[in-house]
């Protein structure tokens, strides 16, 4: 596999992508579609992940067959088929309603900096995850998630905190998320020898 790039993202085969932003560093599985969506620095999501509406967090990480931001349909209405907000699909003479595609894409979910996000897990839309959070495999999470929270479940549920309290205020002081390339290079065997609490105690948080 080549390098990521800085300037470019490296999106893999099949994807389908449409009014996405892509920092540097971004990387896109096979087959994903991403719509109205960000990918802020270094993110990268699996094959066949669907996201939409979605502002993805730096250092995200997303598991393949994912669902982030589904669109809704209009359940209150007589009837919730496409037709309705889809009209050109069925008629020459019938418009595609703009007012119901503002308000779905204004409904956004957000990932904070270093999220895990599970296979198979399925994040609503108007959810905010905090950083380091992790979301289990096949979760539905319905309600935000506190900053390093493990959720799990249909509907997700707090399992526990990856950290003390302490040690949560303490990496969201130090944000190392927002370290520049170099910074994160010259940490690196830190980041993958130390756990959290000696990093911590070496960098200053």
């Amino acid at each position: 596999m080549p390098r990521l790039s800085a300037t470019e993202p490296f999106i893999h085969p099949d994807c389908l992508i449409h009014g996405a932003d892509f920092g540097a560093y971004v990387e896109i599985g096979q087959g994903s579609r991403i719509l109205n969506s960000t990918f802020q620095d270094y993110a990268y999501c699996d094959r066949l992940a669907d996201i939409a509406n979605t502002t993805v967090g730096r250092f995200s990480n997303i598991a393949a067959m994912t669902r982030i931001g589904p669109t809704d349909h209009p359940y209150a209405h007589a009837a919730q088929h496409h037709f309705l907000y889809r009209s050109s699909y069925y008629w020459d003479d019938a418009t595609d309603d703009p007012d119901f595609f503002a308000a779905r894409a204004a409904r956004r979910t957000v990932l904070g900096a270093d999220c895990w996000i599970g296979h198979g897990a399925i994040i609503k839309p108007e959810v905010t995850l905090g950083a380091g959070a992790i979301v289990a495999s096949g979760a539905v999470v319905t309600k935000d998630v506190a900053p390093f929270m493990i959720v799990a479940g249909c509907p997700a549920v707090p399992l526990r905190a990856r950290f003390s309290a302490a040690v949560i205020d303490r990496l969201m002081a130090l944000a190392w998320w927002d370290w520049d390339h170099a910074r994160l290079r010259g940490a690196l065997q830190d980041f993958r020898s130390l756990r959290a609490e000696a990093f911590l105690d070496r960098h200053g948080g």
